[in-house]
């Protein structure tokens, strides 16, 4: 009766409510008595002064045999008298507690509630203050009901039921405070759990966090950050940052224990190609566990910027033209004129100069292939009479050799590697260059060489600038469309998104939420599996963009991947180390070399704020070696992620407290900095080729003006689109390591 009157009116909720509970003597069904929750109707009021209504609920659960959270009742005593505490129940829930608990030899004595007096008595029970914060995000609030369950070291409370009268409770981005009245003193709160029980539909609903004031007024914050989904429970414990050895007690053992083995489950390793580092086990986005996917903002901003790229392309315009031959690289204006900023603008008007190629080496969106040139390679037989009109010295090659004025960029790697054959229309192809720069008087670096295959010959000739001017061009071209695949499946791909995503899947398996190396690492780690996850659905996936637009589609970046794990050690994500093994460390050698200059500023300024972290919670080193989670952590990375090859180098377990800070600083930079430095500068760079469709050139042609506009134009399109979409994707923006793009002078 009284439960077909909801939603029609408050008042006849209450009232049909009284009268049903009257009627019955006390007798309510299950709907009927949420409702009456619901309308606040076990409350004292006018019609029921002392709380009688409730009093018959709690009476009728009794005779039952049950109370609200399923347990058998304590107490079938009548309507308690005026003062009597209203908490809602006359039973316990809760981890841990029993059907019936004794009371302690201090209740026995009369001390237990000396503080807070004796509800038996006409005292008052101990109250404490809940306050739920429900996430700012979309979609982020509920409609179910929700509970809430207090666990103390003295006993644990009843389920009580987060509600009030003709409020909306848990909206999106609201602070909700509610009073939460038990029996007995809990002692020392030591978890709280959560239980979200379906309204009218299911609704997941995001947790920020609880903060629980207890009755002497001291404040407890709880942080969950996760998304409560269907039927379920979440147990939380305060915020403070344990380390194994702190939790003395066995329900906060217990509690870690159990964390773990339930993301062990959720976050299991797989190996997605042969020779990978392990991924996670999804095959979809959607399969991911809900914490780690795209919340909905991302999601729709990643739809956003692909058309927002799309429409960059001007199809229209670009359709168009391709019916007619473009004569002269300002065509490609009318066409780009959407991806424009000053960057852009600037490499645009001189990515054709000797300057700018060398510049790319140092501060482009791939910065780290190029090395000091200590010794010229036998595969690159270049001779004194071939660059004596590039050097400004009055000194021989191999004089500014060994003065450190020569430097290289190899791109071995791709040597062997399958083109892309998905289309059996379009042919392309790859080069393996080996390129040699000079810095010159200006501290300038600038090309000199440029041989396009591995192994010297006649069909391999080394280019040079006093070559045709097209001819030194198109070499370029050819360097830069190395450099692109190098830097997209390698510098990228591996080294900072699969590198970054083993980090996070061993943080989640072996590192719970209340570790403080967890909650170090944790901001670091936002979106990046949920990216990689999207990337192997959509972009490096069969028939991806990869395969449709890139000349190392249909396996060659497989291939790449594979091959570069060979070299991937732990010294090599290690900044000073790899930077100083390249030999360009020296800012007076190598004054313009930005990527460096920022990055030492950024790893630095991370491995002080790490060591200040393992100062505070590991005071020795033998700390260091006591705790066993973090060793879990080190192993699983060790084992699964990095396959447990031994000459990379990766520690199998950490002793010391130095060289802890200086794995943590590798794994936040390699997620942070280091990401933003190679991901974040590729809209500004138009002049990389994603593909060649026409073999490299030999000395013996005429002009290749006509090769080299459409190898530009052709490349272009996919950057212009994949730019734009991968810049923002790619997680949050990270720290971007400052970009100083622009040549001095």
């Amino acid at each position: 009766m009284g439960f077909l009157l909801w939603k029609w009116c408050g008042v006849c909720v209450h009232t049909a409510l009284i009268g049903s509970c009257a009627g019955t003597g006390g007798i309510l069904t299950r709907g009927e008595e949420f409702l009456a929750q619901r309308v606040g109707c076990l409350e004292p009021t006018a019609g029921c002064p002392a709380g009688t209504c409730g009093s018959r609920v709690r009476t009728a659960r009794a005779q039952r045999g049950c109370t609200r959270s399923g347990q058998r009742a304590r107490s079938t005593s009548p309507c308690p008298p005026p003062g009597a505490a209203r908490g809602g129940g006359q039973g316990r829930a809760g981890p841990g507690c029993g059907e019936e608990a004794a009371l302690s030899s201090r209740e026995r004595a009369g001390g237990g509630w000396a503080r807070f007096g004796s509800a038996g008595l006409g005292g008052t029970m101990p109250s404490y203050t809940v306050t739920v914060a429900t996430g700012s995000q979309w979609f982020a609030g509920t409609d179910d009901y929700v509970y809430l369950s207090l666990e103390g070291t003295a006993g644990c409370s009843e389920r009580h039921l987060l509600d009030k009268p003709f409020y909306n409770d848990f909206e999106r981005g609201a602070v909700d405070s509610y009073d939460v009245t038990v029996e007995e003193d809990l002692g020392e709160i030591q978890l709280i759990k959560i239980e979200k029980r379906k309204y009218w539909y299911q609704d997941d609903w995001y947790l920020k966090y609880v903060t629980v004031k207890t009755p002497l007024g001291d404040y407890l914050e709880f942080p969950c950050y996760r998304w409560i989904t269907d039927e379920k429970e979440i147990v939380l414990r305060d915020g403070r940052a344990k380390l194994p050895r702190d939790d003395k007690t066995q329900i906060l053992k217990q509690h870690r224990r159990k964390e773990l083995e339930n993301r062990q489950k959720m976050y299991r390793w797989k190996e997605w190609h042969p020779g990978f580092p392990l991924s996670i086990d999804a095959h979809s986005h959607s399969e991911l566990p809900r914490d780690i996917q795209f919340d909905n903002e991302k999601g729709i901003d990643f739809v956003l910027n692909y058309s927002k790229a799309m429409e960059n392309l001007y199809i229209n315009r670009f359709m168009h033209m391709f019916q007619s031959s473009w004569s002269d690289f300002a065509d490609f204006e009318k066409i780009f004129v959407r991806i424009s900023n000053t960057i852009s603008e600037y490499v645009m008007q001189h990515w054709k100069e000797d300057f700018m190629f060398g510049y790319q080496f140092l501060n482009g969106c791939n910065p780290v292939l190029i090395r000091r040139c200590t010794e010229i390679p036998k595969k690159l037989p270049v001779t004194m009479d071939m660059v004596e009109c590039s050097l400004e010295r009055n000194l021989t090659l191999e004089e500014e050799v060994k003065q450190g004025n020569i430097f290289i960029v190899d791109y071995e790697l791709l040597d062997g590697v399958d083109a892309n054959k998905t289309d059996p229309c379009t042919i392309q192809y790859l080069a393996a260059p080996i390129c040699l720069l000079y810095k010159n008087l200006e501290n300038k670096i600038v090309p000199i060489a440029i041989q396009l295959g591995q192994k010297p010959g006649p069909e391999n000739p080394i280019f040079l600038p006093s070559d045709a001017t097209y001819d030194w061009l198109l070499a370029k071209i050819w360097v830069r469309s190395s450099d692109f695949h190098i830097h997209q499946t390698v510098t990228h791909l591996l080294r900072t998104h699969l590198v970054s995503e083993v980090f996070s899947i061993a943080m989640f398996r072996q590192l719970p939420a209340v570790h403080p190396l967890f909650k170090l690492l944790v901001p670091h780690m936002r979106f990046t599996i949920a990216i990689n996850t999207k990337a192997r659905e959509q972009l490096i996936c069969e028939c991806g963009l990869f395969d449709k637009a890139n000349a190392t589609g249909g396996g060659g970046h497989v291939q790449m991947v594979q091959k570069a794990m060979k070299d991937l050690t732990y010294s090599s994500l290690c900044f000073p180390d790899e930077i100083k093994a390249k030999g360009m460390d020296s800012k007076e050698d190598i004054p313009y070399y930005y990527y460096r200059d920022d990055g030492i500023k950024v790893w630095e300024a991370i491995k002080s704020f790490a060591e200040d972290v393992i100062h505070i919670y590991y005071e020795t080193d033998e700390v260091v070696c006591e705790d066993v989670e973090l060793q879990a952590f080190v192993k699983d990375i060790y084992m699964y992620g990095m396959r447990g090859v031994k000459a990379a180098g990766f520690p199998k377990m950490i002793k010391t407290r130095e060289k802890l800070a200086e794995y943590l600083t590798v794994i936040i930079f390699t997620t942070s900095a280091q990401h933003a430095a190679v991901n974040f500068g590729q809209p500004a760079a138009q002049e990389i080729q994603t593909g060649c469709r026409s073999q490299w050139p030999s000395l013996t042609s005429s002009s290749y003006e006509g090769t080299v506009v459409f190898l530009w134009f052709i490349s272009n399109l996919f950057l212009a689109s994949a730019s734009t979409l991968k810049s923002s994707c790619c997680r949050l923006p990270q720290p971007v390591i400052s970009a100083k793009l622009l040549p001095a002078g």
